[in-house]
């Protein structure tokens, strides 16, 4: 009969396998890190992931930057909704770079907001929304769930309880006018972020629009202050 022959198997050493295994936990959390939904590049070192966090929830203190937020995920081919903002300024979100082929619009859903939003969530990926009257804890609980299973990114115009984050614009200072002569050319100010990483909150300078229409850095931030010609009244 055939006789077996034994043969000897290496088994990887124990550096090897820990360097295999650092690795996969590496690409684990590149992947969870990478999982979200772009920003302006400006606003990407403020966040956590440098992203929108899907099944997030974030407040905007400021509607001028819901454009800009859009921008992104709508070049991706995201859809993206608006509920509550009659005044959204369509023309001037085309200039920064919205799709506006995949934006859904409801200007005026009146007192059933809520549930229009918890109805495009189960199907968009992001959804801006204007609260027109207070959201409750257990509201805001609810829609929590529903936003975690479908992985969509909830961009509220206003206040909103558990968000995963405050953005706003302090601090606008007009550029291009002088003593009495100049026309405006834009506009800078600081971009905040307070969340709960960061509850301090962390800032950058920018200039909205920039020249190309969309979120920019302010020339010179974090290189010294630039030379600047403030608004001023002119008789």
């Amino acid at each position: 009969g055939m006789s077996l022959v034994p043969v000897g198997v290496a088994s990887p050493s124990r550096e090897a396998t820990v360097a295999r295994l650092r690795a996969q936990v590496a690409a684990m959390e590149a992947r969870g890190q990478s999982a979200v939904y772009p920003v302006p590049s400006p606003l990407a070192p403020l966040l956590t992931g440098g992203g929108l966090k899907p099944g997030a929830a974030y407040c905007l203190e400021s509607p001028q930057l819901v454009g800009s937020l859009l921008a992104a995920p709508s070049q991706d081919g995201l859809w993206c909704a608006l509920v509550g903002l009659p005044d959204f300024g369509v023309e001037a979100a085309s200039q920064a770079g919205v799709k506006l082929e995949r934006v859904v619009l409801v200007p005026q859903p009146e007192a059933q907001w809520l549930s229009v939003v918890a109805a495009l969530s189960a199907a968009l990926p992001v959804v801006v929304v204007r609260p027109s009257t207070p959201v409750r804890q257990g509201e805001a609980a609810r829609l929590a769930t529903r936003l975690r299973d479908s992985e969509t990114v909830l961009l509220v115009v206003g206040e909103w309880p558990g968000a995963e984050a405050t953005i706003s614009l302090t601090g606008p200072q007009w550029l291009g006018v002088g003593d009495g002569w100049g026309c405006l050319t834009k506009c800078e100010a600081n971009l905040m972020v307070h969340s709960k990483r960061y509850p301090a909150g962390r800032s950058v300078r920018v200039v909205l629009p920039g020249s190309e229409g969309i979120l920019e850095p302010a020339a010179g931030w974090g290189q010294g202050t630039p030379e600047r010609t403030v608004l001023r009244m002119v008789a």
